[in-house]
């Protein structure tokens, strides 16, 4: 049997009501006391990593789990990392970049109610991770959540209730699980070499939403406290030309900052050289699109490659793609 290590972060699937709401505060070995049918699928054995609702998880919890996966790769056949859905997807885009080129499993999962709970998503979830990280089509990064297999670079949560709550944006799911175990979409051949561990993030990438009328004075806080910007347009992308947004934004890219251009629309990416509301950011400088990047993926990945990434280095890496997330 596979040898998987399940690594607790907290979450609604580990929660209890508590006079002040759900909180957590299952171990996880009462966990997998829920789940008996998993002993017939994987040894499993636990590590509580730290017990938070996801809102509390930040880069540093990112780079935590990352560190626990490097310590224990060699001990164990795949990793299962139980986690709060509200910040799963930025979680998994972190990992995709902090863990690159494993040839083993590493799956994120949780649930929408309480393992504690009788009606609840949270059981299925858990054997269907265990199952898709046991199986020998296996590796990499992936979100397993209400039977879809999800690339890391491309899941997001969609739906705040509802058992179906991520989605696989503008990319097939790798998988969907069946009977208990994977029917694939996707296979891809097993990485050669071996995995690349990264230990340092930016966190002073901020995301910057525009609104109708927003003022660019925003900018006298952003200039002294961010390092590089994602900015998230409207449609397909661009800058409004009222007010002097052109111009701060010139000046931000001339202090050496970087700048990521996304949009609000869900689906289908940016292009910004389709409005001249976008082309005109073309003669400012260096500034990046996302294209069908998500937003996680795109706050993620500037985060992972501004450590190490001098400035010529910055746009063909960000551009370079990474487990799918541009395509």
């Amino acid at each position: 049997m596979k040898r998987i290590l399940l690594i607790a972060t907290g979450g609604t699937i580990a929660s209890k009501p508590t006079e002040s709401g759900l909180a957590p505060s299952i171990s996880p070995e009462e966990l997998l006391s829920f789940v008996p049918e998993i002993a017939h699928i994987a040894k499993v054995e636990t590590l509580p990593l730290f017990n938070l609702d996801s809102t509390n998880v930040t880069p540093a919890h990112w780079l935590e789990i990352a560190r626990t996966v490097e310590e224990n790769y060699g001990r164990y056949d795949g990793f299962v990392i139980t986690h709060g859905t509200d910040t799963m997807a930025y979680t998994a885009a972190a990992l995709s970049y902090l863990i690159q080129n494993s040839c083993k499993p590493i799956v994120l999962t949780g649930s929408q109610k309480s393992v504690y709970l009788r009606d609840t998503d949270a059981r299925k979830n858990l054997i269907d991770a265990v199952a898709y990280c046991a199986d020998g089509g296996a590796h990499g990064v992936h979100v397993v959540f209400d039977g879809k297999v999800i690339l890391g670079t491309r899941a997001k949560k969609t739906r705040t209730r509802s058992y179906n709550a991520f989605t696989s944006i503008d990319f097939p799911e790798t998988a969907i699980m069946r009977d208990g175990a994977p029917f694939y979409y996707i296979r891809e051949s097993r990485p050669s070499g071996p995995p690349r561990f990264y230990r340092a993030l930016d966190e002073d990438v901020f995301v910057l939403k525009l609104i109708p009328g927003l003022k660019a004075d925003i900018f006298d806080y952003l200039d002294t406290h961010c390092s590089a910007l994602v900015v998230e347009s409207f449609g397909m992308g661009g800058l409004p030309a009222y007010g002097e947004w052109m111009e701060r934004l010139s000046c931000f890219l001339q202090m050496g900052k970087t700048v990521a251009f996304t949009t609000q629309v869900e689906r289908e990416g940016s292009a910004l050289d389709t409005y001249e509301v976008g082309q005109k950011l073309r003669s400012l400088g260096r500034v990046l699109e996302a294209r069908t990047m998500t937003l996680e993926a795109t706050v993620c990945k500037l985060m992972w490659l501004l450590p190490f990434a001098g400035e010529d280095e910055i746009e063909p890496l960000f551009l370079e793609p990474v487990m799918h997330d541009l395509i």
